[in-house]
């Protein structure tokens, strides 16, 4: 689940037990074979949405030996393995927020209904395409445990588009295309990259509390353990007491 702030979601997945780790992890197996076969190659290098999915990977705490093992299966895989394709879906959650989800999927069919499904459950509501999409952007977010003037600068100078500052540390927003230069060059320069990876930002955000707070974690949730659901985006901004 992604809200205002990143640290949060980082601690959670961290914190997982054995059953939601396996499937957070059986989420980066499948875009990383995906991205594979999208790309046409398991060199990261030359595959820009391998690299991408390689980083979130990383970030989730999935093992190397996985990853690698990952990249050798759908580098051999022939005729009759999965064909997954890249869905978006959006919609609306309590308190009047806003949810964008990305899906891998081998059956379009079946996801959307899975989804529809957990909305009309959960308290939330399905939305058109575009009906939410306008308030979320692509953008590389990095987190590093440091608040120092000269890791800012660092950042600032490799294309850093906004830095906030808090307890825990620097969470650093970028563009896309300059997520990989401004990590590099923080780890060039020592500092510790907690995470790296590209999400969905929300423009503005909405705060909740109380029920509405408690029925949408339920409900992003079930979203998140959807097979086909790699990703729930939201603009809800909790209360730190939340």
């Amino acid at each position: 689940m992604a809200g205002h702030s990143k640290w949060s979601q980082i601690k959670r997945k961290k914190g997982a037990n054995d059953k939601k780790r396996s499937a957070i992890y059986s989420k980066h197996i499948r875009a990383i074979q995906a991205a594979v076969r999208s790309g046409g190659s398991g060199d990261p290098a030359g595959n820009l949405s391998l690299k991408n999915a390689i980083a979130a990977a990383k970030a989730d705490t999935v093992p190397v030996d996985n990853i690698e093992n990952a990249i050798k299966r759908a580098v051999g895989a022939g005729e009759g393995a999965a064909d997954y394709k890249e869905q978006t879906y959006e919609g609306y959650g309590p308190g009047g927020t806003a949810i964008f989800i990305e899906a891998l999927t081998d059956n379009v069919n079946r996801t959307v209904a899975d989804i529809r499904a957990v909305f009309n459950k959960r308290g939330g509501s399905m939305g058109n395409s575009g009906s939410v999409a306008w308030q979320f952007e692509k953008k590389g977010v990095i987190l590093i445990r440091e608040t120092s003037e000269a890791a800012q600068e660092i950042a600032i100078e490799n294309g850093a588009e906004d830095i906030q500052e808090s307890e825990e540390g620097l969470e650093i927003s970028t563009g896309p295309a300059d997520l990989y230069a401004v990590q590099e060059a923080l780890q060039a320069a020592g500092y510790a990259v907690e995470s790296g990876q590209l999400t969905m930002l929300p423009s503005n955000t909405v705060a909740v509390s109380g029920e509405d707070a408690r029925k949408l974690e339920t409900l992003v949730e079930y979203l998140e353990e959807l097979d086909d659901v790699q990703n729930v985006y939201t603009n809800a901004e909790w209360p730190a007491e939340e």
